[in-house]
């Protein structure tokens, strides 16, 4: 496994972390057993950054489970608050997260999202840089700020991480925010690398995802749209092949070919599929390659 800092001065974590997003059921009821046999599994492999939420369903009660037994102590453990992003109801989320989770303290805590004005940002993260001093968290950071917003709350509390979505079919972080994190010295642990399925090569137009899975409801996964995703998916799989790799490796190492991004986090149903992603840490790309890909992600649909 490689490693990277997160942040100008932050922990060594390594390239590929575990997103605990499926564990908690989002994408289809999961048997926790097996989900803690996962997990297991990626710490194994040295996937050993596991990101949850307090908003990821039975995710954090999972990890809980998951981690006894010596497993905390070999991970870095993220979550972060959901939702209510005041004083108090950050706060609250942490206490519930931790005791879900049943640790004293976790090593990164994040504000999922910025509250739409709602929530006063200084009161946000005026209490996550409390947290952080009381030692509830190592670290603090944002998820899917973009970079108006972490400007912002980085002159009230700076921090070291930022967790954006980005794959091959979603890369708008990378105008303004990939540059300004570099200039800020934040690490972005990139979420959503395969696009929740598009970029994976296991589906065929018309697949029907069960009630239960977020993907039943969203338009990228519908109808002729879903089909114009595959099709491009399938012209970068011939890409993959050509390298000898998968195009899930291929599209997480393209994740990685950003100086920026310290981890791409990749959820994971089975052990199978936590060793698949580990083979994607070392893939590297020649200019012609990443041309290649480029020209099919111009004639791409994109969000």
């Amino acid at each position: 496994m490689q490693y990277r800092t997160l942040g100008t001065d932050g922990p060594q974590v390594p390239v590929i972390g575990l997103g605990a997003w499926p564990i908690g059921g989002g994408m289809g009821a999961l048997d926790e057993e097996q989900s803690i046999r996962t997990v297991r599994a990626a710490i194994d492999c040295g996937v050993t950054l596991l990101d949850t939420a307090q908003a990821y369903r039975t995710s954090e009660s999972t990890l809980g489970r998951a981690l006894k037994d010596g497993y905390r102590d070999r991970c870095f453990l993220a979550t972060k608050v959901s939702g209510d992003y005041s004083r108090v109801g950050v706060r609250t989320a942490m206490e519930n997260s931790l005791s879900a989770l049943g640790v004293s303290d976790v090593d990164l805590y994040q504000v999922h999202s910025w509250g739409q004005g709602q929530y006063p940002i200084e009161e946000t993260m005026g209490e996550m840089a409390r947290l952080q001093e009381e030692g509830k968290t190592r670290y603090i950071g944002v998820s899917n700020f973009n970079a108006e917003q972490m400007e912002t709350a980085y002159g009230i509390a700076p921090f070291h991480s930022s967790q954006p979505r980005y794959n091959m079919f979603g890369r708008g972080i990378e105008t303004e925010d990939l540059p300004y994190c570099e200039r800020k010295g934040i690490g972005n642990l990139a979420h959503s690398p395969l696009g929740k399925g598009l970029l994976t090569g296991r589906y065929e137009p018309g697949h029907v995802f069960p009630a239960d899975d977020e993907r039943s409801e969203r338009p990228p996964f519908q109808g002729e749209l879903f089909a114009r995703y595959l099709g491009a998916a399938k012209s970068l799989e011939e890409v993959a092949a050509d390298k000898g790799i998968t195009l899930v490796q291929m599209a997480i190492a393209w994740c990685l070919r950003q100086p920026a991004v310290s981890c791409v986090l990749v959820g994971a149903k089975g052990e199978d599929q936590v060793k698949e992603h580990v083979g994607a840490s070392e893939v590297s790309f020649t200019a012609d390659e990443l041309t290649r890909i480029d020209g099919i992600l111009q004639n791409a649909p994109s969000d």
